[in-house]
């Protein structure tokens, strides 16, 4: 069975070709509309996983880490003030205005933290600090956005909301998932880069000390702050991604077209390897004209799926890195993990299973003495 199985798959070249292609094809696709989706929702939450912090105080009603409101700052030292609290930082998120040198202006989005916190502050640095910020109107962007910007070096001079700004440093993949790029900052120069009142902050977070357990620091905080909201960091992840992913539809567009990617690539790869099942038709009515049983028949199916599925897959694999790499350049977040790839080992299977199924069908009611007719 298993010579037969091969020398059937690959005794028509262009056959084979074709049928790899449409598998490679749709593993590409979906790679692409799947990847696509992790980079909007990852990208929407990188800010808040990436803090540090084990809880987030906003203000009342915040849903989403954009939306959050300034509110007194009087907030910050009551938090201090509260046992379990190992230690906490005021945290400026706003929009403001980038002007270039060319005087060209861009939306940018303010972070201001404190460089001597473990919280808040810039991450996925490839050069300058998080201490360069210090520097007189220092600023830390993202080497992606750096043409965006027209910030290339150390120490180009830009203008943020009508003051100075300086780049001290460069992080590398804190992808905006809106248009507008993060900028690192103090806390203090925030408030000036982002026209907020010298009184107030956009949220304070917090680290446990050691041994208190986040969820009851959690239900005390809120009772000392009845006027705000007070978030787990997993909760307020979850919250602003939901929000960004299918409040807004964003989110379900792209999930709408990994889930097309994933019926076009099952419609492509069924067409193939059914079109070459349909190609032996005569070889397998003489199999079973010869007294074949079904199982042989059908295990030569299979077995032809399966091979075509593994080559079609490191195929796809492979032209799914270069996808992704090029795509990057381009400013697109495309997530491609190991998960993501042996997950796809597994989908690119079920597909030509599927495929081999609707050829199985055709196959059990082959009447043998077709083989007999001209």
């Amino acid at each position: 069975m298993p010579p037969l199985a091969r020398r059937n798959l690959f005794h028509d070249k262009i056959r084979l070709a074709v049928t790899l292609t449409g598998i490679a094809f749709s593993v590409v696709l979906i790679v692409v509309q799947w990847g696509l989706f992790q980079g909007f929702s990852s990208s929407t939450t990188s800010i808040i996983d990436n803090s540090g912090a084990d809880i987030w105080i906003a203000a009342k009603g915040t849903v989403y880490l954009e939306q959050a409101a300034p509110f007194n700052e009087r907030k910050y030292y009551q938090v201090l003030a509260t046992p379990g609290v190992g230690s906490a930082m005021k945290f400026i998120l706003r929009w403001s205005g980038w002007k270039q040198p060319s005087g060209r202006w861009e939306g940018v989005a303010i972070i201001g933290c404190d460089p001597d916190s473990a919280m808040g502050g810039p991450f996925h640095l490839v050069a300058g600090d998080a201490q360069q910020l210090k520097q007189p109107n220092a600023v830390i962007i993202d080497k992606i956005y750096a043409d965006k910007l027209d910030a290339h070096q150390i120490g180009d001079m830009v203008e943020i909301n009508g003051y100075q700004a300086k780049v001290v440093g460069f992080t590398d993949g804190i992808r905006a998932f809106t248009t507008n790029p993060y900028v690192f900052t103090t806390f203090k120069r925030a408030l000036d880069f982002a026209a907020i009142p010298a009184d107030k902050t956009n949220f304070v977070l917090v680290k446990t000390a050691l041994g208190v357990d986040p969820k009851t620091l959690k239900a005390d905080l809120q009772a000392r702050l009845p006027d705000n909201d007070v978030f787990l960091t997993t909760e307020f992840s979850k919250s602003t991604q939901h929000y960004w992913m299918f409040k807004t539809g964003a989110g379900t567009a792209v999930l709408m077209a990994a889930v097309l990617g994933l019926v076009v690539g099952i419609a492509v790869v069924t067409q193939t390897i059914y079109a070459s099942t349909m190609d032996h038709i005569r070889e397998y009515g003489t199999l079973k004209a010869m007294g074949a049983p079904n199982s042989y028949v059908l295990g030569v199916i299979l077995q032809q799926a399966a091979i075509a599925a593994v080559l079609g897959y490191v195929i796809g694999m492979t032209a799914s890195v270069f996808v992704v790499h090029a795509a990057s350049k381009g400013g697109a977040n495309i997530l491609l993990t190991w998960k993501t790839a042996i997950e796809m080992q597994f989908l690119t299977i079920f597909m030509c299973g599927i495929a081999a199924v609707v050829s199985i069908k055709k196959i059990l009611g082959l009447d043998p003495a077709m083989v007999f007719k001209g």
